[in-house]
């Protein structure tokens, strides 16, 4: 339900209105729901296949399998931190925290990728040294738990995928595997061309590989998280497209105090002021069709308009406050105009 009311400021009339999405909180229970459901299928799949994998990686002393095993096992803590963040986020806002605990998933995807990071560093590091001196390597174990690896990979991926596009803490768990399953690809390969040439280098080389295959997509991830933590504006949005399209609005001045960010992964939030024209009428023209906008243009549902007659004081300077470029044009002619007839 959309709440709208009006008032008097000091600069003139002043409109409000607030809308908190279409279902929005229905449709992101029911999102939440059914990333649960899939992050608990993933995390029980990766905690059978981590012990095998571990064990045969001492015992067939490949460092491949064994960086294998770490990545695996980060995307068990990751999957068990994605489901903690999922059920914790579901808590209702309180007083405290008006907008409840959905920044904690993004807190998680933060942490996965530096975890990650740090176990691609290591795996890179002890890669050096094995390449110094290649220890003996038994590639047919090396081969067969690689080959069950990149099964369960296949099927943790595949319940992940849906959720992946929605969720940024599912997506963080996503890459986690994915990168898994990447490096269950390189052991397989690896393990044939031991097998039939002798190399035990190709062990380290395939860890190697492994590691600078999954530090950019990792880095990536880190940089989405900040960017919310930050509360930057969302990756979609493109500012100067949205400034434009609130100031074609028939009505719309100018604008300013303008602010986009995220509270989580496809929860942008929007507040802004409007300076609008005093025959026209806020309610019932200008802001449903700002929300109209916003939704269909941006996906933005939870935003916060502010209509006034004159800039408020929040307006700031020049640089701070965008004017639509038509009337602004119209109103450098009309000053031109005058100046010329005082000439």
């Amino acid at each position: 339900m959309i709440a709208e009311h009006s008032h008097d400021h000091e600069k003139g009339e002043a409109a409000h209105a607030h809308d908190p999405g279409r279902g929005g909180h229905a449709g992101h229970d029911h999102t939440a729901g059914a990333n649960e459901r899939s992050l608990k299928i993933a995390l029980a799949l990766t905690c059978a296949f981590l012990v095998v994998e571990l064990a045969g990686g001492f015992i067939a002393h490949s460092l491949a399998l064994l960086s294998d095993a770490a990545h695996m096992f980060t995307d068990t803590a990751a999957l068990a931190i994605a489901l903690m963040a999922i059920r914790i986020a579901k808590r209702p806002a309180d007083s405290k925290r008006t907008f409840g605990y959905h920044r904690f998933e993004i807190l998680a995807a933060a942490f996965n990728a530096m975890l990650l990071l740090a176990v691609a560093v290591y795996i890179l590091w002890e890669a050096y040294l094995r390449l110094k001196s290649p220890p003996e390597i038994g590639s047919n174990l090396m081969l067969v738990i690689a080959i069950v690896g990149l099964v369960v990979n296949l099927l943790s991926m595949k319940v992940l995928r849906s959720g992946q596009e929605e969720s940024l803490n599912v997506k963080g768990a996503y890459l986690e595997v994915w990168a898994d399953m990447i490096g269950s690809i390189g052991v397989i390969l690896g393990a044939v061309v031991i097998k039939f040439t002798g190399w035990t280098w190709v062990d380290s080389a395939v860890a190697i590989l492994i590691g600078l295959w999954v530090v950019p997509r990792t880095v990536t991830l880190l940089k989405s998280s900040i960017n919310i933590l930050l509360e930057g504006v969302p990756e979609d949005v493109d500012m100067e497209r949205l400034k434009a399209m609130l100031l074609s609005i028939p009505g719309v001045k100018s604008l300013h105090d303008l602010h986009v960010w995220s509270v989580t992964s496809g929860k942008s939030t929007l507040t802004v002021h409007l300076v609008v024209d005093a025959e026209a009428n806020a309610e019932q023209a200008i802001l449903p069709e700002v929300r109209q906008r916003l939704a269909d243009s941006f996906g933005i549902h939870h935003i916060t308009v502010q209509c006034e007659l004159t800039p408020c004081e929040q307006a700031g300077n020049e640089a701070d406050h965008f004017q639509a470029a038509d009337r602004a044009g119209e109103a450098h002619d009309g000053q031109q105009a005058a100046q010329g007839g005082l000439l």
